[in-house]
C-alpha cells in the first residue's frame, strides 16, 4: 500500500493547483510520453493506420499528436479527482439530457454503456445528480493494490459504488430483489482475453472481439441499455448525452445489443478520433487465428 500513500497526497496536491498549472503539467506529460518515452507509439500508429486507411500520413500524424495531448489531460484529470469538490466535478462533465434518461429509466435498474473516450473518470459525477438509489461502477481489480485502492477511493468520493466485474450479476440480482433501482456504469470497449471471446463485431473496418457480459446482463435481468456519447468542449470540460440502444424488453437477435453499442462507438470515434484510447492493443486477437 506504499504506492497508495504516495499517490493519493500527490494527486490531492495536483488537484489543488490552478487549471493553467495543471494544463502545463499535462503538456509536459504529453511531451514525455510521446517524444521522450515513446509510450506505445508503434501501437498507436498501427491502430490509426488500420482504422483510417483513407487518411493521409499527415492526417494520421495530426490525430496522433492530438491523442497524446488528450492523454496528458486524462492523466491529470484522473489525479485531480482526489481533491475535486462536488461542484467542480459536476461542472467538468455536463449531461445534456439528464431529465430524459431519468424519466426513461425511472424505477428500473439500467446500464450506462461507456468507453475509454473523453474523460470516463469524470462520469462519476452522475451519482451526485441521479434519482436512482445508487450508481454501481463495474471494474476489474488492478494488479497493483496501491493503484487499485486509489481508483476505488477516488471513485467512491462522490457516491459511486465500485463493484468487481465477477460480482456485478449477484449485486444486481440482490438489489432487484430488494426493490432497489440502480444505474450500472460499464466500460465495454476493452479486448476480451482469448478464452472469453464469444462474439466478433465489425468495428472500424475489421472484425473485432467484444465482451458480451453487458448484453447478457441486459437480457437476463431486463435492463435498459444507454450508450454514453461524450464530447470534449475544451480542456478539462466535457458534455455527454445518453442514447437508449435497448429498452430492456424488446426481442433482439444474439449479439444485436453489442452490435448497436459498437456502431455508436465507431460513430463517436470517427467524429473526434483523438479522444479514444488508441494506445490500447485492441486488435491483438485475430478471428482467423482463433479458427
Amino acid at each position: 500500500m506504499l504506492v497508495y500513500h504516495i499517490i493519493y497526497p500527490l494527486a490531492c496536491l495536483i488537484g489543488w493547483l490552478p487549471y493553467k498549472v495543471q494544463f502545463l503539467l499535462s503538456d509536459i506529460i504529453r511531451w514525455m510520453l510521446h517524444r521522450v518515452v515513446g509510450y506505445r507509439v508503434k501501437v498507436v500508429r498501427k491502430n490509426l493506420k488500420d482504422s483510417f486507411p483513407e487518411k493521409s500520413d499527415a492526417e494520421l500524424r495530426d490525430i496522433e499528436n492530438k491523442f497524446y495531448k488528450h492523454l496528458g489531460d486524462v492523466f491529470l484529470e484522473t489525479m485531480s479527482m482526489a481533491s475535486a469538490s462536488p461542484r467542480q466535478i459536476c461542472r467538468r462533465m455536463e449531461y445534456t439530457n439528464l431529465d430524459e434518461i431519468e424519466r426513461a429509466t425511472q424505477g428500473r435498474t439500467w446500464i450506462s454503456a461507456m468507453a475509454h473516450y473523453g474523460s470516463w473518470e469524470y462520469t462519476i459525477n452522475y451519482a451526485l445528480q441521479t434519482r436512482h438509489d445508487a450508481v454501481l461502477a463495474v471494474y476489474r481489480p488492478l494488479a497493483s493494490k496501491g493503484f487499485d485502492k486509489y481508483y476505488k477511493v477516488t471513485r467512491s468520493r462522490f457516491g459511486v459504488i465500485p463493484v468487481p466485474m465477477k460480482e456485478i450479476p449477484k449485486e444486481i440480482l440482490r438489489r432487484q430483489k430488494a426493490g432497489s433501482a440502480v444505474a450500472v456504469a460499464m466500460i465495454a470497449d476493452q479486448t476480451p482475453p482469448k478464452p472469453a471471446i464469444q462474439n466478433w463485431t465489425m468495428f472500424l473496418g475489421r472484425e473485432t472481439p467484444f465482451f458480451v457480459g453487458m448484453e447478457k446482463m441486459a437480457l437476463k435481468y431486463h435492463l435498459p441499455v444507454a450508450f454514453l456519447r461524450v464530447d470534449k468542449v475544451k480542456r478539462g470540460y466535457y458534455k455527454a448525452r445518453f442514447e437508449i440502444i435497448y429498452d430492456g424488453d424488446e426481442p433482439v437477435a444474439e449479439h444485436e445489443i453489442t452490435g448497436r453499442y459498437a456502431a455508436k462507438l465507431e460513430e463517436m470515434i470517427r467524429h473526434r478520433p483523438e479522444l479514444w484510447m488508441w494506445s490500447h492493443r485492441r486488435w491483438k486477437h485475430k478471428k482467423e487465428d482463433m479458427a
